[in-house]
């Protein structure tokens, strides 16, 4: 009797250190892999961002790491948080840094995705603008999906280049920042280092141009159709500036 009493406690004991063991696990942070020799891809998301600005080129990008003999990307995401941050359509998503706090990695590639108030409240976000500026310094590209673009432009990069943003919004684009050269009935703009697209589903299309103008045709075309896409350049509504 002794001696299941004495069983008894031991297993009791080790399930609660395995509990206590799994909590504090919980609790530790774990960092995106950060491969070396790979593009360095950072989505700025925030409270609003919209599912598809974000996923589209997320899952482009991300996928770049299964194809061979090319410089693929490492994908993470930056926020002025690292609590959830919730989307337009509800997602839960964790940050993966805190541009305010941590150490990032360098950036080479910058996402924008479009949140519900970058026409609004997100252009007052001091501290926001500031991060993109400071990542503009040294990006190799800086790209935005629909309204991302207002960003981008609050933060004066777009001042001298052409850009576009969500066919609806292109009218108050033109009025909040009516010094901008705009063009419309585009899916995208590739202007220096910055690609702005229309946004929403046809964020995919920006991101495969980019990884067309990194990787090539056959690449861009590989991405496309592990995704189901029919990608073909020549028939997007695009504008390149020489």
């Amino acid at each position: 009797m002794k001696l299941s009493v004495f069983i008894l406690s031991m297993l009791l004991t080790f399930s609660c250190a395995k509990k206590n063991e799994s909590i504090v696990m919980s609790n530790q942070r774990v960092f995106p892999e950060i491969v070396a020799d790979r593009y360095n891809v950072a989505f700025l998301i925030m409270d609003g961002v919209y599912n598809t600005e974000f996923t589209a080129p997320y899952d482009i990008f991300q996928h770049t790491q299964y194809r061979e003999n090319i410089k693929a990307m490492n994908t993470f995401t930056v926020a002025n948080t690292l609590k959830p941050i919730h989307s337009f359509e509800g997602l839960r998503i964790l940050p993966d840094y805190n541009y305010i706090k941590d150490s990032l990695p360098p950036i080479d590639i910058l996402v924008v995705p479009s949140a519900e108030h970058h026409l609004n409240s997100d252009l007052l976000d001091t501290l926001m603008l500031n991060f993109v500026k400071k990542v503009d310094k040294n990006a190799l590209f800086m790209t935005s999906h629909c309204d991302g673009a207002f960003v981008f432009a609050k933060a004066g990069l777009l001042d001298s280049v052409v850009s576009t943003t969500f066919p609806s919004d292109i009218k108050t684009y033109r009025k909040t920042f009516p010094h901008l050269k705009v063009k419309d009935s585009v899916l995208f703009v590739h202007d220096g280092k910055y690609i702005t697209s229309a946004g929403g589903a046809k964020s995919f299309e920006a991101a495969l141009y980019l990884c067309e103008y990194l990787y090539g045709k056959e690449i861009a075309q590989d991405l496309a159709r592990g995704l189901v896409i029919d990608w073909n350049l020549e028939k997007v509504p695009h504008f390149i500036r020489p």
